[in-house]
């Protein structure tokens, strides 16, 4: 076993992790990061009710605490009181999971060797995961105490509560999931966003460009997933050629623009209409 920041080498002798983490290796962090922000400003908008004028203000508040945990977790790791951190490279899907490969020489005592072997893409979530709910718990009830108009008092906290249950689940799917996130985020950025633009446009019922331009929020919902749909593409692409990867960036609105165009001929109503006057 090799203590924390190294791992082993090609003759399985301990080194110190002295590199620092790639591109891929940000972007995977960044979408760790992301995570919590886009679920508390889910449920921050699931809660807050059509009149309460406090929504803005708490999206800029788990805004603040996740920025401020990231800057947080990055001080606090190795080089410490440093924005830059030092890491090993990963190599493959089994650096993720060395528990599961403690050999047994002689098939009875199993020598026990687990370290972290992509250092510190593994520890470095949850201590982030760690400092936002530290953050959240100190800012938020005395923030949504003071300015939530139009909730009861039982509806007002319902966004912190839903806080408790996600990180939990959020520190699960790293602690079992990690390698698998790290290898398929891109690709789970391009399909979430491309379901939830679907699924919020549909529900708000925008069927034109002008639907779009009534309402401020539909164009910051759209904006947003475009962010996600370009964030996915770099990812997928790493911008390693950038004169063939930065022109598919031109793809971002081809979804939201494909849906509006075609929307109006799969309005329900309509082929009710049409299939009832057929028959």
């Amino acid at each position: 076993v090799c203590p924390r920041g190294q791992r082993t080498d090609d003759n399985k002798i301990c080194r110190e992790c002295m590199g620092s983490p790639d591109r891929y290796d940000w972007l995977y962090l960044g979408f760790m990061a992301m995570l919590p922000l886009v679920l508390h400003w889910f449920f921050i908008e699931w809660y807050s009710g059509k009149k309460s004028s406090s929504a803005v203000l708490q999206h800029l508040t788990a805004l603040l605490e996740c920025g401020v945990a990231a800057v947080l977790t990055l001080l606090v790791s190795d080089p410490v009181g440093s924005l830059h951190i030092r890491s090993c490279r990963v190599k493959k899907l089994s650096d993720w999971y060395t528990m599961l490969y403690n050999p047994s020489p002689d098939y009875i005592t199993t020598v026990h060797c687990t370290h972290e072997a992509v250092y510190p893409l593994y520890t470095i979530v949850f201590i982030y995961y760690a400092f936002c709910l530290v953050l959240m718990m100190l800012l938020r009830p005395l923030l949504v105490k003071k300015i939530a108009c139009g909730l009861g008092r039982s509806d007002r906290f319902k966004s912190i509560y839903a806080a408790l249950y996600f990180f939990p689940i959020l520190t699960v799917l790293q602690a079992v999931g990690g390698g698998l996130l790290y290898y398929a985020f891109p690709y789970i950025i391009l399909v979430l966003s491309l379901v939830t633009l679907a699924v919020y446009m549909s529900a708000s019922e925008v069927e034109f460009f002008k639907d779009l331009l009534v309402r401020k929020k539909r164009l910051v919902v759209l904006f947003s997933h475009w962010l996600l749909h370009a964030y996915g593409i770099i990812s997928i692409s790493k911008l390693d050629k950038l004169e063939q990867d930065l022109p598919l960036l031109a793809l971002v609105p081809a979804p939201a623009l494909f849906y509006l165009m075609t929307a109006k001929y799969t309005e329900p109503s309509r082929i009710l209409s049409e299939g009832g006057n057929g028959h």
